[in-house]
């Protein structure tokens, strides 16, 4: 996955890969000039890429792999 994260999922190779996957796209300014909404949509990302990701086989969604979520610790980390 490019650091800009444009990549396609759709009919994915491999017998047990499903046809027609996507991902849920959130768009988050850079700079929030709200102090204490930035810490909580920071603190609400986090969450997601890690005790979040321990909901995902339960709902049916596939965890996000170790080096997904290190380009998007990366990317939280920029928020301001």
């Amino acid at each position: 996955m490019p650091d800009d994260f444009r990549v396609s999922i759709t009919n994915a190779a491999g017998k047990n890969a499903y046809p027609i996957s996507t991902f849920t796209w959130l768009l988050i300014p850079s700079h929030i000039s709200d102090a204490a909404k930035a810490k909580t949509i920071k603190a609400f990302l986090q969450w997601m890429l890690a005790d979040g990701q321990k909901f995902a086989a339960g709902l049916s969604y596939a965890s996000l792999p170790k080096e997904v979520i290190a380009k998007e610790t990366k990317q939280i980390a920029k928020i301001q």
